[in-house]
């Protein structure tokens, strides 16, 4: 007696360009979750956020980004993370890389720099080190197609310059400018890797 292995059932494939944006995806869907159970549950989320100089502050540097000051302030960052994530996934395989070295660069530098008795929440810090990240690596990669996804950040985004110079109060310059300096020195670096990698060997 012989046996066929039963088939298995065939799960649906999403396309491609689909399934590189699922994590930014899960990234906006945790923000979402994390201030629709601060706005049901009596817990002050945001008391999490970036402390600085203190130890007990050093846990905000990776959960600040999924922390808002409200629907209106998350609602705010929503569109850029959907715009520039969808851009990340698409441009490069760096995903993952660039999230986690803009968080926990960039948070580091507002641990250090940012003004005492503050706390710094908010996705803006990731909102601009992907977008420095994006315009910095097609020129590190000297590729076309991420070059012109660059230029497309700038005319698109252009104005974010605006936000790493004091002019509004309450707002993190220091979260804006280091999320900035993480994305440029990732862009750099990885760009100039994935260069490398492209020489043809003699």
């Amino acid at each position: 007696m012989t046996t066929v292995p039963r088939a298995r059932a065939q799960r649906p494939n999403l396309p491609t360009w689909l399934h590189r944006v699922v994590p930014v995806l899960v990234i906006v869907a945790l923000m979402w979750a994390s201030e629709i159970i601060d706005w049901i549950l009596p817990l002050n989320l945001d008391y999490f956020g970036i402390r600085p100089r203190s130890l007990e502050g050093l846990p905000g540097v990776v959960l600040s980004p999924f922390l808002h000051g409200g629907f209106a302030h998350l609602i705010a960052n929503t569109s850029a993370l959907l715009v520039l994530g969808a851009l990340l996934a698409w441009t490069t395989r760096h995903m993952w890389t660039v999230t986690l070295g803009v968080i926990l660069l960039g948070g580091l530098g507002v641990w250090l720099l940012a003004p005492p008795f503050s706390i710094t929440i908010g996705a803006s810090g990731l909102v601009y080190g992907w977008a420095a990240f994006l315009v910095v690596y097609g020129f590190a990669v000297r590729r076309l197609g991420p070059a012109l996804i660059g230029l497309l950040v700038v005319a698109l985004y252009g104005s974010m310059v605006f936000g790493v110079l004091p002019f509004q109060p309450g707002v993190s310059l220091q979260g804006h400018l280091f999320g900035a300096i993480a994305g440029v020195l990732l862009g750099l670096r990885l760009g100039r890797a994935d260069r490398v990698v492209r020489r043809p060997v003699i």
